[in-house]
């Protein structure tokens, strides 16, 4: 058994490299025709209907993703803050743990399940088709034509989804710690405003950036490497998502440190208690 797997184990590793060097190879295309094509990719017929798609489209389930997840966080933490005395700080702990961390997460989270897998199953499908192929042959890159503008669509929505989710995050802790449990809103309010600065907002809108790129990269690229068959398009449907959510863990770890370690530039103190 174990001279079996140590055989297997090569092979696994030589098929994990040859496959992560075909997409970085698919990276660096979809670079190369984002930088030199714009004339192609560039165009509202292309690009509108990937950004309705991935952003407008996905407004409600981002929203009450995000209003419910506030709540949740004040629900969980309500208790014990309570019987330390500290109900009114708890601005604070809801609104930096939204802006800075769940909110851009759960944002990414949505668009990759959502909007992920549909991308996908359709290029998926048209290589399945021959439709890619089709393409080749007239002369036209489904690169510059089909990748580019869903991965510029992600990149771009992701973000402004994250802006909804927190606004709505921010919301429904609100709701429950002050309307549902009468926190003093100006409590709320003051501890929020101390401990919320310019830089937790910008933190979460860096990370979803890099989250939706990730994610219409990933989709895209296994997309266009599925095998032939429905079996094939709803296998690469799935390892699309895995690899998504995967990447937005890891990205979310690289950037966290990160962009700690540059915030003491800017705040080299911790911010003060309200007086």
């Amino acid at each position: 058994m174990s001279i079996a797997i140590s055989r297997l184990d090569p092979i696994r590793f030589l098929s994990f490299i040859t496959a992560y060097g075909r997409f970085v190879r698919f990276c660096l295309t979809t670079a190369t025709w984002l930088i030199t094509g714009p004339a192609i990719w560039l165009r509202w017929r292309l690009l509108a209907p990937q950004l309705y798609s991935v952003g407008v489209a996905s407004i409600p389930v981002v929203g009450v993703t995000g209003a419910f997840i506030g709540m949740i966080l004040a629900l969980e933490t309500f208790v014990q803050f309570e019987s330390l005395g500290l109900q009114g700080t708890l601005g604070a702990v809801i609104n930096v743990s939204v802006v800075k961390q769940i909110g851009p997460v759960l944002a990414a989270v949505m668009v990759a399940g959502r909007v992920g897998g549909a991308l996908t199953a359709e290029l998926g499908t048209m290589r399945v088709t021959e439709q890619l192929d089709a393409m080749r042959a007239m002369g036209t890159d489904p690169v510059a034509y089909l990748v580019v503008p869903r991965v510029i669509a992600c990149a771009i929505m992701t973000p402004i989804l994250t802006v909804y989710s927190d606004l709505l995050g921010v919301f429904g802790g609100y709701v429950f710690t002050v309307v549902m449990n009468d926190v003093p809103a100006t409590q709320y309010w003051a501890f929020s405003s101390a401990f919320v600065t310019w830089f937790e907002p910008t933190v979460g809108l860096v990370k979803a950036f890099f989250f939706g790129l990730s994610i219409g990269l990933i989709s895209c690229y296994k997309g266009f490497g599925c095998r032939p068959g429905a079996a094939g398009v709803g296998k690469a449907t799935t390892q699309a998502f895995v690899a998504s959510f995967l990447s937005i863990i890891i990205i979310n770890l690289v950037l966290a440190k990160f962009l700690n370690t540059i915030s003491f530039f800017f705040f080299p103190h911790p911010p003060g208690l309200p007086i």
